[in-house]
């Protein structure tokens, strides 16, 4: 596996992706909104662009082979929603989850947290989403506090 600069050269393998996940359903990592048309070429060239462009968030995509198994996100301290959402966010396409995906993409995201100087990052996930807490611990998270339904994570940047 490795983590790719979203890029036009695999929106075929994202489509495929995405699709997997059916209508409706949230896409952690991907950085893809309610307005993003990633049907047509035109829309997801410029979805891809705007993933590219966001200097307060770095995208990247989980690639195996020559499928799209799942994205990572990294809030910069800076950006809007990294207080209430943590710095971290990360999918992973359902027939591929129990895997390890998730936990190497971890790992992965951390050492691009310290390429941007980040001493720690947070994380958020639901209390009852019990795969991505042991996700969050095995890479070293630490249980801060609840916000509502949703716990959330410290973990140090390596």
């Amino acid at each position: 596996m490795h983590l790719v600069v979203p890029s036009d050269d695999f929106a075929a393998a994202w489509r495929e992706a995405h699709a997997e996940w059916g209508p409706g359903f949230h896409e952690d990592g991907f950085g893809l909104t309610a307005g993003d048309d990633v049907e047509s070429a035109q829309g997801f060239s410029d979805w891809v662009e705007r993933l590219r462009a966001d200097a307060e968030c770095t995208y990247r995509w989980i690639v195996q082979g020559e499928r799209v198994v799942g994205a990572v996100a990294l809030r910069h301290d800076s950006h809007e929603l990294a207080d209430r959402l943590g710095h971290l966010g990360y999918g992973v396409r359902p027939s591929e989850r129990g895997r390890g995906v998730a936990s190497w993409a971890v790992v992965e995201v951390l050492r691009l947290a310290a390429d941007v100087g980040m001493p720690r990052v947070t994380a958020v996930c639901e209390v009852d989403n019990a795969a991505s807490i042991a996700t969050l611990e095995r890479a070293g998270g630490l249980r801060v506090d609840f916000i509502g339904a949703a716990v959330r994570f410290s973990i140090s940047v390596p």
